[in-house]
């Protein structure tokens, strides 16, 4: 569920060729990754407000294809990966290393789960990561269509048992291990290619496939690994979509926070229209200077981060008792952020909003305990 790490250019992750580097924080806290469902109403009109219809994304098909029993047919078409036992153990360390160094609270959550789910979620994260690098990572200037198709034609053949590296290795070996569908990589690949053409969304339908692709994708991935509770009465379709809708909102959490930073490389993740709403425009968010009307749009977008997270929180409980600290303390600490925002004044374009090391830490007891509680019914 952008499990709930994070991804993006506004993405969430970032690495390549096996070597990774530090990024925006952005990207490193966002490759944490998971789940929601909207409980309050969002005040913006329209539709679009709320994004585009998830059967245009196909995840029902996706849910229908990451499904045990349906998955199961794979497996006389999917060659299992020969691996030495040695080479797996030392590749799957090395993503737990990567996932321990970059994103250190998520990987505190991940050391609950069993064993084979816990090299499952680091492999993801590191494919995840090294994605996003290719976009935003010290190469990016050399980036081309080229490169993006040589790394999708890479994901198909670990998907068909045949990795290029140890990293690759370790994702064959989840891909056999777990019923993970190639839709959702192919479609954050497809979100890194987004990035290498847009600079501006004209509204919120446009900005929310962008986040869908470079975060709501990583939700996908995860629930096949962390596993639905076996008491849940909830379908699997709604907790796929709140899996999706915490990678939404914590995309959207990266865009408020890097507002300020992705000026100054002439980006604006905010939509076009509802900055006109407000009397603003590009030259407003690229001039920095913070306004009563750029606090009153500020507000209108950190209330429809928060409905997003409100529709992740049913989800989160719905996952195996194992997986739900990482998702929690996820949708927990990114909430804290839009707390920062405010605390700020709503000045997120000449300062970072920040969650302190110690704010952090209290956070995990309560995640914690929110992960403890049961699954239960739910009216959608």
């Amino acid at each position: 569920m952008c499990i709930t790490f994070s991804l993006a250019s506004k993405h969430c992750i970032g690495a390549s060729n096996g070597n990774l580097h530090s990024r925006k924080s952005m990207s490193t806290t966002a490759r944490e990754e998971v789940i929601t469902a909207p409980k309050i109403p969002i005040t913006l009109p329209g539709l679009t407000k709320h994004g585009i219809p998830h059967t245009n994304l196909q995840v029902q098909e996706i849910v229908r294809r990451q499904s045990w029993p349906n998955n199961l047919a794979k497996e006389g078409n999917c060659r299992k990966p020969r691996f030495h036992p040695t080479f797996l153990e030392e590749a799957y360390n090395k993503c737990r290393n990567i996932c321990a160094e970059y994103a250190k609270t998520f990987y505190l959550g991940t050391l609950l789960m069993t064993e084979e789910r816990q090299k499952a979620i680091w492999a993801i994260y590191v494919w995840c990561r090294r994605t996003d690098e290719l976009v935003d990572g010290p190469n990016a200037d050399y980036m081309s269509s080229a490169v993006l198709e040589r790394w999708e034609e890479r994901l198909q053949d670990i998907f068909d048992g045949r990795p290029y590296d140890m990293f690759d290795a370790a994702l064959s070996d989840t891909v056999y291990n777990f019923p993970l569908d190639i839709k959702p990589f192919r479609d954050m690949i497809e979100g890194m290619r987004m990035d290498t053409r847009k600079s501006r969304y004209k509204n919120f339908q446009e900005l929310y496939l962008y986040c869908y692709y470079v975060a709501g994708t990583v939700g996908l991935m995860s629930v096949p690994v962390m596993g639905i509770a076996p008491e849940s009465s909830v379908s699997a379709h709604s907790i796929y979509n709140a899996a999706l809708y915490l990678g939404i909102g914590n995309q959207l959490t990266n865009i408020l926070r890097d507002v300020g930073e992705d000026a100054l490389r002439g980006r604006v993740y905010l939509p076009q229209d509802e900055l006109a709403q407000f009397g603003l425009c590009d030259k407003d968010v690229l001039s920095k200077k913070v306004t009563d009307a750029w606090r009153e749009f500020m507000k209108e977008q950190i209330t429809r981060a928060r409905f997003f997270f409100n529709l992740a929180e049913e989800g989160a409980s719905q996952l195996d008792k194992a997986s739900r600290w990482p998702v929690w303390s996820s949708l927990l600490l990114y909430r804290k952020i839009l707390d920062a925002i405010e605390d700020n004044n709503y000045d997120n374009l000449t300062k970072r909003a920040y969650v302190g090391r110690t704010k952090k830490l209290l956070t995990l007891p309560l995640a914690y305990t929110r992960a403890l509680s049961k699954p239960g019914l739910s009216s959608r």
